[in-house]
């Protein structure tokens, strides 16, 4: 399971600019914003931004200046392979160490779709097992229970983080992870493929296959 929620995408404007300054073409530039405050490229800077794309990564300077932030809540499974993605991703996450207790343990908590009936039947155990330990924690403050909970929670376990990333970052990750085996990360390469000019600045190799 995977959830991305309250997405933004920044600095489009400064971005595209820059990409003029090689040539001092900013008499060229014809994007602004349109009615509803979204920041819209106009055919001039959409085919700058085309033929700097096509170029590769040296002449694309400009998309690692185009940033996306977004809360997204994914199983520790995913962010442990996220995480290999540390060059220009900042995340912030909810704290496992300092909330684990602070609410009763569910099945909801636990990426499990994909589990067959024995799986289940063992995560509700686990699931059992960690509530306990939570209510001895929540009365004793036992360090052993905390720790307990902690070594025992499943990597199915669901933990949310805000992140912010650049449109290279994304692109990096699309290319590498679009076939990925794990439905999260196709789920996450789906997402991807909506964000603003994508086709152009992410995604343009699978257009080009």
């Amino acid at each position: 399971m995977i959830k991305i929620q309250r997405v933004e995408v920044m600095n489009l404007h400064n971005a595209i600019r820059g990409a003029r300054n090689p040539l001092n073409s900013w008499e060229r530039m014809d994007s602004g914003y349109d009615d509803e405050g979204r920041f819209v490229l106009g055919p001039n800077d959409l085919s700058l931004a085309d033929r700097l794309c096509a170029a590769g990564s040296d002449h694309r300077k400009f998309i690692r200046q185009i940033f996306v932030s977004a809360d997204i809540t994914a199983p520790i499974y995913w962010w442990k392979e996220f995480d290999t993605y540390k060059v220009g991703t900042v995340a912030n996450s909810t704290s496992t160490m300092h909330k684990i207790h602070a609410k009763p343990f569910e099945r909801a908590d636990f990426s499990c779709e994909q589990m067959n009936g024995s799986a289940l039947e063992a995560l509700d155990k686990v699931i059992e097992c960690l509530e306990s330990l939570r209510l001895s924690y929540i009365k004793d403050k036992g360090r052993t229970e905390w720790y307990s909970m902690i070594q025992l929670l499943p990597s199915g376990y669901n933990q949310m983080r805000t992140v912010t990333m650049n449109y290279e970052n994304l692109s990096g990750m699309y290319r590498a992870r679009r076939a990925h085996k794990l439905e999260e990360w196709r789920e996450y390469c789906r997402w991807i493929e909506t964000l603003p000019y994508a086709d152009i600045m992410i995604t343009r190799e699978k257009r080009e296959e």
